[in-house]
C-alpha cells in the first residue's frame, strides 16, 4: 500500500473511531441501566444475563474494533511525520501500539470474563459477581480507569508541528486539551474522563478529515529561531 492510500485509510479509521465512542456513550450513557445503590446480586447477574448480547458486541466494537482501527491511524501517522521528525515519530508510536495493546486486552478480557460470570452466576450469583469485580478492575485498570497512554500519544503528535505544519493550529490546540484531559483522568474526577472522551471523538474526526482531504505527507518547514 502507498503511502497516500495509508493516510487516506488512516483517515477514515480515525473518524470511525469518533463514531465508536458516541456509540458507546449513548449504549452506556443512555441505554443500558446497570443496577446501583442497594442492588442485590441476584438484579445485577440478572442485568448482565439479560444484556449478555449486547454487552458482548458492545465490548468488541469499543475494545476489540477501536484497537484494531487505532492500530491503522497509529501506523498511518507514524508514516506522515517519520521523514520529518524520526525519533518523535518512533516515540509517539510507541505510546501508540501500547494503547492498542491495552485496549484490545482490555476488551477480551471483558469479554470472556462475562461469559464467565454467566455461567457462574446461574448457580452461584454472589460468587459471580465478586468474580465480575475482578474482572472490571482489571479492565479498568488496562484500558479505561485512566487515560494516560493514549493521552501521551496525542500529546507528541500535538507538539510535533512546533517545527512542521502536520496539522492546523486549532487541531494542536484541541490535541493538548485531549492530552491533558487524558493525564489528569490519574485523579479521581469522573470529569476529566468526560472531557477526554468529548474532546477526543472532535480530535479523531478533525484528524480523520484532514487525513482523508489531503493525504499528501510533504509539509512546510517552520524555522524555530
Amino acid at each position: 500500500m502507498n503511502k497516500k492510500k495509508l493516510q487516506k485509510l488512516g483517515g477514515f479509521c480515525s473518524v470511525s473511531l469518533g463514531l465508536i465512542y458516541i456509540i458507546a456513550f449513548i449504549v452506556y450513557g443512555g441505554i443500558l441501566d446497570y443496577p446501583k445503590g442497594d442492588a442485590t446480586e441476584i438484579e445485577r447477574i440478572n442485568f448482565l444475563i439479560d444484556n449478555y448480547v449486547i454487552l458482548s458486541i458492545l465490548n468488541l466494537i469499543s475494545y476489540v474494533l477501536f484497537g484494531i482501527l487505532l492500530a491503522v491511524l497509529v501506523v498511518s501517522l507514524h508514516q506522515k511525520i517519520k521523514d520529518h521528525l524520526p525519533n518523535l515519530s518512533i516515540l509517539a508510536s510507541v505510546f501508540g501500539i501500547i494503547w492498542v495493546g491495552l485496549v484490545l486486552a482490555s476488551g477480551m478480557i471483558t469479554n470472556i470474563g462475562l461469559s464467565s460470570v454467566i455461567e457462574i452466576g446461574i448457580e452461584d450469583p454472589q460468587k459471580a459477581m465478586a468474580i465480575w469485580t475482578s474482572v472490571v478492575i482489571v479492565s479498568e485498570g488496562l484500558g479505561g480507569g485512566n487515560e494516560i497512554v493514549g493521552a501521551i500519544w496525542v500529546l507528541l503528535l500535538s507538539i510535533a508541528p512546533l517545527k512542521y505544519s502536520f496539522f492546523s493550529k486549532p487541531l494542536n490546540l484541541l490535541g493538548l486539551i485531549v492530552a491533558l484531559a487524558g493525564i489528569l483522568t490519574i485523579l479521581p474526577f469522573e470529569v476529566f474522563k468526560v472531557i477526554f472522551g468529548v474532546s477526543q471523538i472532535v480530535w479523531f474526526a478533525l484528524i480523520g478529515t484532514s487525513m482523508i482531504r489531503k493525504p499528501h505527507i510533504s509539509f512546510a518547514h517552520k524555522e524555530l529561531r
